[in-house]
């Protein structure tokens, strides 16, 4: 087994200790951690009450008093007016926005739980996860409210966020109460229900609780070194777990300022970078690409001290790319899951110049990892095999499913990995999209890396496909540089020298743009079918 407590002891300055819960199981925890986010706003706000917490799509920044005097007007309102309390469900639909933030913060301090609705899914979509999470109440911005008119009718109240662009879409949402609702949220109480990826049908819903977010929040302010001096954006949907937890709660925990984008905008995110000298970027590797592709319109950025990067695989070679861009930059990888309230694993130091570049790092403080094969059994050191992680950070349950991924209070992630001698953990692929060719494992992610050195190759994705002789084979899509020409024969003939011969994709499609989901992860399903004329 692998110990982040351990892994860490030499690399930073933590302390842990052992913390009894309401129900009476223990958890390995910070000292002195907030209970919820808002105590950690409350916190930060009676430290640094002028300085500026967020500044929102709009340019209009507010404070740390300004925000936890929104705060607590909209939860006086929720609990008075609508009788919003500790366990009642309330569904999120808002986009990156002071009043995301507010209603998120708000239910926080009353104890209830949040689920958060993707604005980017469909109505058919949006009314699954509804049905799933057995919602009490909906919170949205007027741009939905239509879609929810039979929930209202079956007794939901639904609440809008009205002409936000001019003013404060909670403007009238105020309740002359004789008291201030008082916060409520305790450390073992779930604070989110957050639905995994994929379709609707088959994503689970991931129970969170307060300790989940919090010490998420600590690891991370403790190993990315964050403070209030900090700068960052949201310019990805801040309903993701790394949205809420990786930036929003970390910076509102550690005193830091963000600015809140609407929608991605790679030439946007740039600008607001340089312009506001903003210090800390987290974002997934298609959005580190998009940035790549502009990064000749901004040759310097010296504000820009760090990145974290997560979600999916980050090839070796555009993180190179990147500190070839940005030498004075490091870069931390990232391994996480909804399931583990964002992080697992964090590179320490600066990734791109390590000789452990690929890695995703250390387990963090408080979690425990284990590499087993098929049968369930351990193995060591350099050996692939599935990924469990068990610790402060995992789920404690899935929402009404029971699943044998998650036993004894250990998650199997499904991810397929090893860790090195010097306890370093590689992620090689995902167990669904390993590819077995007559008999040879290939891992997705190693022809990736390989594909993206080629020159003006700018991204891709590799896929197995149905072969008559082989059972499935390797298959990539590519994008490449604007003018170039580059083939599918030209690619196979620089790979010939490079990975051996049966992991060289048999199909090669040249393609505008690599499919991603919703979620702007590469969309493996989406990619198989180009692959099927």
């Amino acid at each position: 087994m692998y110990y982040g407590t351990e892994l860490w002891k030499n690399q930073i300055s933590f302390q842990l200790i052992h913390q009894k819960l309401a129900d009476g199981r223990e958890i390995v925890t910070f000292p002195d951690m907030p209970c919820n986010l808002y105590e950690a706003l409350s916190n930060t706000t009676m430290l640094y009450p002028d300085k500026i917490a967020i500044i929102d799509n709009f340019g209009r920044p507010y404070s740390y008093s300004h925000l936890k005097e929104k705060i607590d007007c909209f939860s006086s309102y929720l609990k008075y007016r609508h009788g919003i309390e500790k366990k009642s469900r309330v569904a999120l639909m808002l986009y990156n926005s002071i009043e995301f933030c507010v209603a998120f913060l708000s239910l926080s301090k009353l104890g209830a739980i949040t689920i958060p609705l993707p604005t980017k899914y469909k109505e058919q979509e949006v009314n699954s996860l509804i049905s799933k999470s057995d919602v009490q109440y909906i919170i949205c911005d007027r741009d939905f409210y239509t879609w929810f008119r039979d929930c209202e009718n079956n007794g939901i109240p639904v609440l809008s966020s009205d002409d936000a662009q001019n003013g404060y879409g909670f403007s009238a949402c105020r309740y002359a109460s004789v008291a201030e609702a008082e916060s409520n949220g305790d450390l073992d109480d779930t604070a989110i229900l957050m639905f995994t990826s994929g379709t609707t049908s088959q994503s689970k819903g991931v129970v969170i609780k307060n300790y989940n977010i919090m010490h998420a929040i600590v690891s991370y302010q403790k190993i990315l070194g964050i403070t209030e001096k900090d700068i960052s954006i949201i310019p990805i949907p801040i309903y993701h777990i790394t949205g809420l937890v990786a930036l929003l709660g970390l910076f509102l925990y550690a005193g830091g300022t963000l600015y809140l984008h609407k929608y991605f905008n790679p030439k946007r995110v740039l600008s607001c970078v340089k312009e506001h000298h903003v210090t800390f970027l987290h974002a997934s590797p298609t959005v580190f690409s998009m940035l790549l592709a502009e990064s000749q319109n901004f040759p310097e950025l010296p504000s820009l001290k760090s990145f974290a990067c997560g979600s999916s695989n980050m090839p070796k070679e555009k993180i190179r790319q990147i500190h070839a861009w940005l030498p004075h930059s490091a870069f931390h990888t990232v391994y996480g899951l909804t399931e583990t309230t964002s992080p697992a694993a964090i590179f320490p130091g600066d990734a791109s110049t390590s000789i452990f570049i690929g890695s995703s790092g250390f387990p963090v403080p408080g979690t425990c990892f284990k590499i087993l094969d098929e049968q369930g059994c351990e193995l060591p050191p350099g050996i692939v095999g599935e990924i469990w992680i068990s610790g402060t950070v995992v789920l404690d349950s899935y929402y009404k499913t029971d699943t044998p991924s998650l036993k004894d209070r250990w998650l199997g992630t499904c991810d397929l990995g090893y860790f090195n001698s010097e306890g370093y953990l590689f992620v090689v692929d995902r167990k669904k999209d390993m590819i077995n060719r007559g008999g040879e494992k290939i891992w997705s992610f190693d022809v990736e890396n390989e594909i993206y050195k080629i020159k003006h190759v700018e991204d891709t994705a590799v896929v197995g496909i149905p072969d008559e002789i082989y059972g499935e084979v390797a298959a990539a899509v590519v994008k490449v540089s604007p003018g170039a020409s580059l083939t599918e024969d030209m690619i196979k003939q620089s790979l010939t020298d490079k990975i051996a011969k049966y992991k060289i994709p048999a199909r090669i499609i040249i393609v505008d743009e690599i499919p991603v989901t919703p979620n702007g992860k590469v969309d493996k399903q989406t990619i198989k079918t180009l692959f099927q004329s």
